[in-house]
This record gives C-alpha cells, sequence and structure tokens, in this order.
C-alpha cells in the first residue's frame, strides 16, 4: 500500500486536482449569490496586489511600502482611458505599463539603497501620491475622485454583472499567478533568492545585485498596475484615499500573514485582507482595528511562516504523534541537533578536527 504522501505526489492526482480547480471557478460563479461572487471578486484583486509585494520582498528580500501607490496609479489610468473611450485593451496595457515605469524610474535610483533608505523612498510614493491625486482634478476627479463603469455583463452571456466581473478577475488573475509562478521557478527566481541570501555572494557568482533589484521592483509595479486594473472592475471608482499609506501597511501585512516568498501565500494574503475587516466589524465595529491588530499577533506567534505552513506544521505534528514524540522531546532532539551542527560549524571555522583529541595522561606520585 503505498503512503499517502507517495499518494498525493502521483502525476494523475495532481492533474486531476487541477482539472477539479478548474471546474469549480467556472461553474462556482453562476452557483453562488451576488455578494459571495464581488467577496471572491475582490479577494481575486488585492491577492494580485500581495503577489506584486511578494516578488520584490519574499522572493527578492527588498523593502517595499509603496505598493498601494502603483496600484492607485493603475486604478487612475484605466479610469481615464475608459472615460476618454479607449479601447479597452489598449486601456488594460496602459494599466500595466505606466505603474511598470514608475516602478523603474523609483528603482533604478533606489535599488542601490539598502535597508531603511530604500523603505523610506518607497514610503514616500503613496505619501505623495495622495495630494497629487487631489490637485491632479482634470486626470483623477480631484478629492470627489472619478468613476468608470465598463464591466458590466454583455447581453450575448446571459451572465449577471458580478459574475461577468468575477470571470474577468480570475482570467486576468490566473494568467498573472501562471506567469509570476514561471518567473520565480526559473533561473530568474533562483537569481533572486541568491541576492536576497547575501548581495556579496550573488557578486561573486556574476549574479548583479542591482539588476535583479531593479526588474524585481518593475515587476512588482508592473503586477500592481494590474490590480489596479482589476479594482477598477470590480469597483468601478477610484480616489485619492486609495492610495492611502495605511493600505499599503495592510497589503505589507496580509503578505507576512500569507506567507512571503509564496504563490499560495499570496492568495492566502488576499483572503485576509478582505475578510478580517469583515469578521471583525461583524464582532465589533468599535474596535476593529484593535481586533485585527490582536488577530495578527496571535497568528504570527503560531505560524511565524504564515498560513501556507500550517499544513506542513500539521503533518510534523501527526509525525510526532505517530512516532510517539511529545513537543518537549521534540524541541530536546531539536536542541540537540542545533547543539552539534553549532560546534561542527565553529571546529571547521577553526579549522581544528570535529572529534575531540584525547585528554593527556595523568602521572602518578
Amino acid at each position: 500500500m503505498p503512503s499517502t504522501a507517495e499518494f498525493w505526489t502521483r502525476p494523475w492526482v495532481k492533474w486531476a486536482g487541477v482539472g477539479l480547480v478548474v471546474v469549480l471557478l467556472i461553474v462556482g460563479p453562476l452557483i453562488l449569490p451576488e455578494f459571495a461572487n464581488q467577496t471572491i471578486a475582490r479577494i481575486g484583486v488585492f491577492a494580485v496586489a500581495v503577489l506584486g509585494l511578494n516578488v520584490v520582498m519574499g522572493y527578492t528580500g527588498q523593502v517595499s511600502l509603496g505598493q498601494i501607490f502603483f496600484v492607485g496609479v493603475g486604478a487612475y489610468v484605466t479610469a481615464y482611458g475608459v472615460n476618454q473611450d479607449w479601447n479597452i485593451v489598449l486601456v488594460f496595457a496602459l494599466a500595466c505599463i505606466v505603474p511598470a515605469v514608475f516602478g523603474l524610474l523609483v528603482a533604478l535610483a533606489a535599488a542601490r539603497l539598502g535597508g531603511l533608505a530604500i523603505a523610506m523612498v518607497t514610503i514616500a510614493l503613496p505619501l505623495v501620491g495622495l495630494p497629487l491625486a487631489k490637485r491632479l482634478s482634470d486626470f483623477t476627479g480631484g478629492s470627489q475622485g472619478t468613476s468608470a463603469r465598463f464591466s458590466s455583463a454583455p447581453e450575448w452571456t446571459g451572465l449577471y454583472d458580478d459574475q461577468w466581473q468575477l470571470y474577468i478577475v480570475i482570467l486576468i488573475g490566473a494568467i498573472t499567478f501562471l506567469l509570476t509562478r514561471n518567473l520565480v521557478r526559473g533561473k530568474y527566481g533562483r537569481a533572486f533568492a541568491i541576492v536576497k541570501g547575501n548581495e556579496a555572494v550573488a557578486a561573486s557568482m556574476g549574479v548583479s545585485p542591482y539588476r535583479y533589484k531593479v526588474l524585481a521592483f518593475t515587476i512588482a509595479s508592473l503586477i500592481g498596475g494590474v490590480s489596479g486594473f482589476l479594482y477598477m472592475v470590480v469597483i468601478q471608482y477610484t480616489s485619492p484615499e486609495t492610495l492611502h499609506f495605511g493600505h499599503s501597511i495592510e497589503l505589507l501585512a496580509s503578505m507576512v500573514i500569507g506567507g512571503a516568498g509564496s504563490i499560495i501565500g499570496s492568495l492566502l494574503g488576499g483572503a485576509w485582507y478582505v475578510l478580517l475587516p469583515q469578521i471583525t466589524n461583524l464582532i465589533d465595529p468599535n474596535i476593529t482595528a484593535m481586533l485585527q491588530g490582536a488577530i495578527l499577533l496571535v497568528v504570527l506567534f503560531i505560524l511565524p511562516g504564515g498560513l501556507v505552513s500550517l499544513p506542513r506544521l500539521w503533518r510534523r505534528r501527526r509525525r510526532d504523534a505517530g512516532t510517539g514524540r511529545g513537543p518537549a522531546g521534540g524541541a530536546m532532539q531539536a536542541d540537540a541537533a542545533g547543539s552539534v551542527t553549532g560546534s561542527s560549524t565553529v571546529d571547521d571555522a577553526l579549522g581544528s578536527p570535529s572529534t575531540p583529541s584525547p585528554p593527556p595522561p595523568t602521572t602518578q606520585s
């Protein structure tokens, strides 16, 4: 009898799982109520935004606190293009390209910086973007914001608006996630990991940290523009409030909660971003912020690797229970292994053998 782990790794099981997910994505919008479709669509919008943040922070190790700026730019470009009656394909292309150009310009100037310096540069993006959105009223609608209704379901589809919008989010979001997955699992992903691990080692291996930092930041900005376009598909309205710095912090927290450096973690982060405020509002609308902070701390203490690490933790607990090892025994064994590894590392660094030398002989008087 094959073990459970071997069963789930079989190719036909993986393809069957993929087929089941595809069927659910196709059938789900047709049978779910309107509120559920709208909620899932919003989760998809912000999952894409978290995915862009994951590229620059989770996979490359840069600090970015301005991802919401690129989401807002994508939303404003979409609204302006729709109101000018431009072709929707051109609008989508511009909603991706314009934030990517902004991201490239920022990255060229800031990628040579490190630590707090680059964090300060990215913090400035939403802080500057918000007043600019209010002043450039001819393009942004000023403080009142602007709307763009272009995602109503065509009559030939026979769909409701919420179903049509969810299908758009699923299609564009799935393509974005698939392309990003291929990116981070290929040679660029390996280069990102080397740069994240140690920039000096990366440079010694011929991997330019500056080049790949700029590339990661530009890709993250482009993905932010995709999220901005989808934001207008679902919400159909944007204002300077979209660029508020607090939203960037919420995106960052969602990325950490979902799981940094994880594609599935980005999906979980998008769900966290949308569902947590709804849950805390149901509990008590007057203490929403306090409840969100408390839940955030609890989750981080229990799952430092994010929600994506929950199955791995569950499998480890089951394995420990099956072998009769308790938490204390596992911890003692881990400590012992760490002690042995640490002593070996010190010995190797000093150039001495790992086995101790025999004690000197004692002389009898």
